[in-house]
């Protein structure tokens, strides 16, 4: 039996004044139903604050979470950067979290970005990692990747990682190649892949974007002017096709990405974020046997 892992990148975007057509309350059941139509193993948000969390844990029974505020355990105001897993499918292990600045170890401490974490379940070990960059440095967005990668480095060559979130940049920009294996930072070379591009099955392809601001594609003209634009000049780079900010990287020879989508569902223009979610489910080996569970063993 072929044996897959799916994973879910999700900004959630804090709360909107309770006035704004786009307010957490009005997207909240919009945001449920996207993820309970994927049902993902791996669900990793970004910009969502308690409440938020809260609420997705309150209606995704099924799901467990692990995350911290980006100021640290001790505050419940900022946004948290959180995996949910599968807790019938997935296993946490291990977790932890460090902060993308020159004290990766010292909460709210921000010089280079903001917060990951990883997570391993057991059967078929790997780790996942979330972040959300710097929407403003690009200097910051590399030494995030850089420290991040690093990180990832230094992990056993054999352990598969899932490296996804909020990246804030394209995969042609500075950070993206040198994630991506194609220009160096400080002296060395990353080594992750792009699921999206190197899926078998891609969906949704024409949106080659995955911020849009609650607008969909339905962009004013000068913005169109300036998508079209920008989609032109990458043609003469066919690696990176695309302009997503959202990513799902992997690393790992075990892991291959069979299909990826980014998920546009809707409700008469009506969007659960600013950003579309980006989905992809991963084959893993044959030889992979996961623990079977007792049926009357509810963990």
């Amino acid at each position: 039996m072929n044996l897959s892992l799916t994973v879910m990148t999700f900004n959630l975007l804090e709360d909107q004044p309770e006035d704004s057509q786009n307010s957490w309350m009005k997207r909240r059941d919009l945001c449920i139903s996207v993820i309970t139509s994927y049902s993902p193993m791996i669900i990793c948000t970004q910009q969502g604050v308690k409440s938020q969390l809260d609420y997705l844990q309150q209606c995704l029974p099924g799901y467990d979470q692990f995350g911290i505020s980006r100021k640290g355990t001790e505050d419940t105001s900022d946004e948290h950067c959180t995996i949910f897993y599968d807790k019938e499918k997935v296993e946490l292990l291990e977790g932890g979290t460090f902060w993308l600045s020159e004290s990766p170890s010292v909460p709210g401490s921000m010089s280079w970005g903001c917060e990951l974490k990883g997570v391993e379940p057991p059967g078929f070990s790997f780790q996942v990692v979330n972040t959300n960059m710097d929407e403003l440095s690009p200097r910051a967005r590399r030494r995030s990747a850089l420290l991040t990668w690093q990180h990832i480095a230094s992990l056993p060559p054999s352990l598969p990682v899932v490296y996804c979130g909020g990246f804030n940049t394209q995969k042609e920009s500075t950070t993206g190649r040198f994630l991506l294996g194609r220009s160096r930072e400080h002296g060395v070379v990353g080594d992750m892949k792009d699921a999206w591009s190197n899926a078998r099955v891609r969906k949704n392809v024409s949106l080659i974007r995955t911020y849009h601001g609650f607008k969909g594609d339905k962009q004013g003209a000068l913005e169109f002017l300036k998508l079209v634009f920008r989609a032109f000049c990458l043609c003469w780079d066919r690696q990176t096709q695309d302009l997503h900010v959202d990513w799902i990287l992997y690393r790992g020879r075990a892991l291959v990405p069979v299909s990826s989508e980014v998920v546009s569902d809707n409700i008469d223009g009506f969007y659960p974020s600013s950003h579309y979610p980006v989905y992809a489910e991963f084959m893993l080996p044959r030889s992979v046997r996961l623990p079977e569970v007792p049926a009357q063993n509810g963990n």
